[in-house]
């Protein structure tokens, strides 16, 4: 009987039934010919070109097979690397994924019979991790790509320092505790001791006052003058002595002393002012151009441990800025809104650039020249040549040169 003429309904029907999948037991895989009933596969193994490739077989059966076992491995983990990546699934869930390709390699062609077979040569290849549980078999796939280790050993590295960085922090706190109690402890050691007094004994407290200055040394000084001493002859009446005294209250103060008060006054008033308004200018140390690391969980997970440049200083204190995040790549490009209380400075490699953000030299350029990690500071060196050695992290800052 032959093929039925195009566009005739027979013919349509035939062609949805070759686009689906057809069942296993009449599929060629040497032929790679797909029967859709009995008498079709039969007619097949009948004819001419099936036997010719029988005869190929049985020349070297180890070959075709070990090909087709390849083919059927290679496409297997393909799939389950690209679909499910690295996630613990059921393998059977896999191969129906797999077989759902009406061109894949059938496993009967292969040299594993079945599917559990298949899943512990996986296992003991080392290319998945399998476990069997009541519901089955379950695979894990063992990405090995370079690419891959390097990203893995990059982020374990990260973790490490991130760690590191933790346990050196609570290892300052604990001694800085440490030191706090000692300090107290000395403090308090003077033990306290009842007082004892016997009968016989008078009652003494050791009372240290200023001593007061006698009326001879404020005449010395010119503060008060000589008191006129009555005469016999002369009464003294009640308004010469209030006239006495208020011109003794109204004396104007020697000109020597009066002048060093007022310059010694007007000193530590406008040292108080300057500072003052050096504090008011300064109070945060925040700046434009500041490269600094988010150390809260507050605005999200994804956020702690992010790098970024300072764009702009919200208020006038230098207590809020608005950070452009740098990295990871996953938040690159945001724009945040942070305290200072949240951030912290970032301290580059020995060699590179920073900027100093309190004391004496705040606002210059200074290279680092050593990195104390257990004492959280390094050394710097000024422009002019000096080296300031041990200056806390919190002093200094990588900025972004551009």
């Amino acid at each position: 009987m032959g093929k039925h003429e195009v566009g005739t309904p027979k013919y349509i029907a035939n062609k949805i039934k070759a686009k689906g999948l057809q069942k296993l037991r009449w599929y060629c895989e040497m032929c790679q010919k797909q029967c859709r009933d009995e008498n079709g596969f039969k007619c097949h193994t009948m004819s001419e070109s099936h036997h010719r490739q029988l005869l190929l077989f049985a020349d070297n059966a180890n070959k075709y097979i070990n090909q087709f076992s390849k083919e059927f491995s290679q496409t297997f983990l393909e799939l389950l690397k690209r679909q499910f990546g690295t996630k613990r699934v059921p393998a059977n869930r896999v191969y129906q994924e797999y077989i759902a390709d009406r061109g894949h390699v059938h496993m009967n062609a292969t040299m594993w019979l079945t599917l559990t077979g298949f899943v512990k040569w996986l296992g003991r290849s080392g290319k998945c991790v399998v476990d069997e549980t009541e519901k089955g078999w379950f695979i894990t796939y063992v990405d090995r790509d370079p690419e891959a280790i390097a990203s893995q050993e990059k982020q374990a590295k990260k973790e490490k320092m991130d760690r590191n960085e933790e346990e050196r922090m609570m290892a300052f706190i604990e001694k800085q505790v440490v030191t706090g109690r000692q300090n107290i402890s000395e403090e308090t050691n003077d033990e306290l001791t009842p007082l004892i007094r016997t009968e016989d004994e008078p009652l003494v407290l050791n009372m240290k006052l200023k001593p007061k200055l006698l009326p001879a040394t404020l005449i010395k000084h010119g503060i008060l003058g000589k008191r006129k001493e009555p005469s016999e002859n002369e009464p003294i009446s009640e308004i010469d002595n209030e006239s006495n005294s208020s011109k003794i209250m109204k004396r104007e103060k020697s000109p020597s002393i009066e002048s060093i008060i007022d310059d010694n006054v007007k000193c530590s008033t406008s040292k108080r002012k300057s500072n003052v308004e050096s504090e008011k200018k300064h109070k945060g140390w925040l700046r434009n151009g500041l490269i600094v690391k988010i150390m809260t969980k507050k605005i999200g997970e994804k956020y702690y441990k992010a790098k970024g440049v300072i764009m702009e200083i919200v208020d006038d204190s230098f207590y809020v800025g608005k950070i452009k995040i740098n990295s990871p790549e996953n938040v690159e490009g945001h724009i945040l809104k942070i305290d200072q209380e949240h951030l912290e400075t970032v301290i580059p490699a020995i060699g590179r650039e920073v900027i100093i953000l309190k004391g004496k030299h705040i606002g210059e350029i200074v290279t680092i020249k050593k990195v104390r990690i257990e004492d959280f500071c390094v050394d710097i060196e000024l422009k002019t040549g000096s080296v300031l050695k041990r200056i806390p992290y919190e002093e200094i800052c990588k900025f972004d040169k551009c």
